[in-house]
């Protein structure tokens, strides 16, 4: 194959959930486009790379030296949601529920794939806290959320401030009996009170 097809195909592969026979059906559909889009995802990812960086102050992706949500005057700056990636603060933003700031960690404790506490940016959002009333840990409920939530619950509480999760366990719409235990179990314990 041509260097350019095999080039593409090996960078395309390294995408999360792209194998390699994806890689290539991506790039053969690009080779035989007709429309431009091969020269405006190349444009499109120019620009990614030259103007896209990491919020110096919350970690989100910003054309700046701070991203939308820390700019922003009309925010809270007393409420911190701490996220595992950048892609929960756009869930989170759907509900228009959150008026707060965030910090997003790039990922969770996970020790069987060498993530430890040192590799994510806890110490940035330790340094964040004065003035904050509120850390909210809106970390995924597996293992390794759970662990790095419990780690940094320890962490935040000595100074004061207060330490909360969103409450997780059956969905709106689904009937009970379609949960599974976990799912259920976490809905039971994290009940609140009505009216």
């Amino acid at each position: 194959m041509a260097d350019p097809i095999q080039q593409l195909t090996a960078a395309l592969a390294r995408l999360p959930g792209v194998g390699e026979k994806t890689a290539q059906r991506f790039v053969f559909f690009l080779l035989a486009d007709r429309t431009g889009a091969a020269r405006e995802i190349a444009h499109a990812l120019a620009r990614l790379a030259d103007e896209m960086s990491l919020c110096r102050q919350c970690g989100f992706p910003s054309q700046g030296e701070l991203c939308a949500y820390c700019s922003d005057p009309r925010r809270d700056g007393g409420l911190i949601c701490v996220v595992q990636n950048p892609q929960d603060v756009l869930a989170i933003e759907r509900t228009a529920e959150y008026r707060g700031r965030y910090h997003v960690l790039h990922g969770v404790i996970n020790p069987l794939e060498g993530v430890g506490p040192d590799r994510l940016p806890i110490r940035e959002l330790l340094a964040r806290l004065d003035g904050v009333s509120e850390v909210i840990l809106a970390l995924n409920p597996t293992v390794e959320g759970d662990a790095t939530a419990l780690y940094l619950q320890r962490l935040i509480s000595p100074a004061g401030v207060k330490v909360t999760r969103p409450a997780t366990g059956v969905a709106v719409g689904m009937g009970i009996e379609y949960a599974d235990k976990a799912t259920l179990a976490q809905a039971i314990n994290s009940r609140r009170g009505m009216g």
